[in-house]
């Protein structure tokens, strides 16, 4: 209970001295590791890509659903996006604050594990994996369709190219994050510049400047506008509110940030608020100015360009800048995925090897393993976009208000400075966010949102699954409570022999070197060819004469591994205080392929032993040299 109140203490004492500017985590020891660590600038190029790439399409999600209404619905476009950029300064202000209560990342996970509970934590973290893995395919197949859009003659080999793209991420990330966040500063600069040159240019134009872009597209207005009510504009705000995927991001990987983390952390999370803000609202203002109307085959973002810059090279720019951000926006879940994973394997959710680290502060398991997942994806859904966008952005939501709902209750127990605009202000998060969630769950159900309906549940029975058999494999380990002081039994080393090599000489030395007594052992088959081979074996052991008994097994059947098992379960039945092991002696060729060339005897005996008894097994690899 002592040490529960500490950490408490620790923890509140930290987020104030955060919140007042001071340096958190400043009488930490220096970090060998913080080359390879990111400062706010990095990290905000490294894990917002996914929020800054979605200004290309929730504008024109909104846009979309209001063209239901008309040319009359496109009048709410702005104000549905001020609602949105609303809900984007509450959810920043929030996680600046879940940054700074959770220095050790996690996002909603470790807001909800602390305050919600064991099982909606494991629901929030389900609902972000989910929403990493299709943000990584959503985001290569609409770059890729950015692509064969400029280039129709690519098209038929999209799914080709996802591929390579995912490949080509995943080869920056496995090289370090602060590598991929080099890699990836030059593109979210030309982005973001050629956007706020975009709308700093169009809000002194009068009228569009060119509409070449548009020019023979059919429009999307529908024929028969329905009314503008609280549903539609319901629907519109949950559709726009694709563009706040990956604001969590963050937040799940402040341990990836340099020291002092949280404070470098926060600055990155309020630079992504404010820059993807601006945006939005900026080419909202932009959709009005212009009266610019949805049309097949053009994005919304397409247009604007036009009408803003003129369909010159600086259009193209916008183009090319856009279908790059979107490609490699992938990599906001190569840097919050792998810390994540690592958390939940910490707390025996997920295997523990999730929570290796590599060189260059790597969690190399966790990269791979989202690549792998991502591209089975990717040939599900044969690089098309489309099927995959019913699925996305659905868990972030989830995540989204169960991490609003914990900041609530995380506030209530501290009761710390202005504690109640605090919570007041996650309170309303949480109720934006869960309606938001809803809405967009109930709108998509039919169009693939049923999948991750069922995909979250079946995800979360399996950490729970995972954390039974770590507690079960916990127990029988006794972890937490000290063992027996070690003692010495008598040791019977066993080695199988088939011919007499220098192999055999070297597993028996190893086994007189281990063992109180050695025995060697070799199985006989009753066919004549393999009775004389045995013969030969047992004459040449008795010439040879290594000090070592050899014993012959014999088998009716064509089998190794059962007739070593049988004999060393006898063994225990009648010297049942005495250790055996089996040690298994293998040539270890020199070149990789040569593996191909053996007859995994050895391992066929290893695995039998390993499987049929209680026997220690130790394989001997001795290794063949060039000479």
């Amino acid at each position: 209970m002592t040490a529960l109140t500490t950490d408490k203490t620790t923890e509140k004492g930290a987020e104030k001295a955060t919140e007042k500017g001071a340096v958190p985590g400043a009488e930490e020891p220096p970090d060998s590791g913080a080359r390879h660590k990111l400062t706010a600038v990095t990290g905000l190029a490294a894990l917002s890509l996914d929020a800054m790439a979605s200004v290309a399409y929730g504008p024109e999600a909104i846009v979309l659903v209001l063209a239901a209404a008309g040319g009359y619905g496109l009048g709410f476009t702005l104000p549905v996006t001020l609602a949105i950029a609303g809900l984007l300064a509450v959810l920043v202000a929030s996680y600046r604050q879940v940054i700074a209560a959770f220095p050790d990342g996690g996002g909603s996970y470790a807001v909800a594990k602390a305050h919600l509970g064991r099982r909606t934590s494991l629901v929030a973290a389900g609902s972000l994996v989910l929403d990493y893995v299709l943000n990584v395919a959503v985001a290569v197949t609409a770059g890729v369709a950015a692509l064969t859009s400029a280039f129709p003659g690519l098209y038929g080999d999209r799914l080709w190219i996802c591929l390579a793209v995912l490949v080509l991420i995943t080869g920056v990330n496995l090289r370090g994050i602060v590598d991929s966040a080099g890699a990836f500063i030059l593109p979210t600069a030309v982005f973001i510049g050629a956007i706020l040159a975009l709308i700093v240019v169009g809000l002194f134009r009068d009228a569009p400047v060119s509409t070449a872009a548009s020019a023979g597209h059919a429009s999307v207005l529908a024929d028969n506008a329905t009314t503008v009510g609280a549903l539609l504009l319901l629907k519109a705000f949950a559709s726009g509110c694709s563009a706040l995927t990956g604001v969590e991001a963050i937040a799940n990987a402040v341990p990836s940030f340099r020291s002092p983390a949280a404070r470098r952390a926060m600055r990155a999370e309020v630079a992504l608020g404010a820059l993807l803000g601006v945006m939005l609202i900026g080419l909202s203002v932009l959709i009005s100015r212009f009266g610019l109307q949805p049309v097949a085959g053009v994005t919304v973002l397409a247009q604007l360009a036009d009408a803003s810059l003129g369909h010159n090279a600086a259009f193209y720019v916008v183009q090319f800048a856009t279908m790059v951000l979107l490609a490699l926006s992938a990599n906001t879940s190569f840097g919050g995925l792998p810390v994540l994973l690592k958390l939940l394997a910490r707390d025996n959710y997920l295997p523990h090897v999730f929570g290796l680290k590599a060189d260059r502060q790597v969690h190399r398991h966790g990269v791979v393993w989202l690549a792998v997942v991502s591209a089975a994806l990717l040939v599900f859904s044969g690089g098309d976009t489309n099927t995959l966008v019913p699925l996305f952005a659905i868990g972030v939501f989830v995540g989204f208000t169960i991490a609003q709902t914990g900041m609530v209750l995380h506030r209530h127990r501290e009761r710390g400075p202005k504690w109640a605009a605090k919570a007041l202000l996650n309170g309303l998060g949480a109720v934006l966010t869960g309606v938001s969630a809803v809405v967009v769950t109930a709108t998509k159900f039919h169009d693939g949102a049923w999948l991750i309906v069922i995909a979250l549940p079946v995800l979360v029975l399996a950490f729970e699954a995972v954390h039974r058999a770590y507690g079960r494999i916990g127990e029988r380990l006794g972890i937490g409570r000290i063992p027996e002081p070690p003692h010495r039994e008598r040791s019977l080393v066993l080695v199988p022999v088939s011919s007499l090599t220098r192999l055999t000489s070297e597993a028996l030395t190893a086994a007189v070197s281990l063992g109180d007594e050695v025995r060697a052992v070799t199985v006989s088959h009753p066919d004549p060819e393999d009775l004389a081979a045995t013969e030969a074996l047992e004459r040449d052991w008795a010439l040879w004469n290594p000090g070592v008994p050899l014993v012959r097994l014999p088998s009716e059947r064509r089998s190794l591994g059962r007739p070593i098992t049988a004999y060393v379960r006898a063994l225990r039945d009648t010297q049942p205080t005495t250790r055996v092991t089996v040690l298994v002696p293998e040539a270890e060729p020199e070149h990789l392929w040569q593996r191909l060339l053996q007859n995994q005897r050895g391992a066929v005996v290893a695995h039998a032993v390993r499987r049929d008894t209680d026997a220690v097994v130790c394989r001997l690899r001795f290794r063949l040299g060039s000479h």
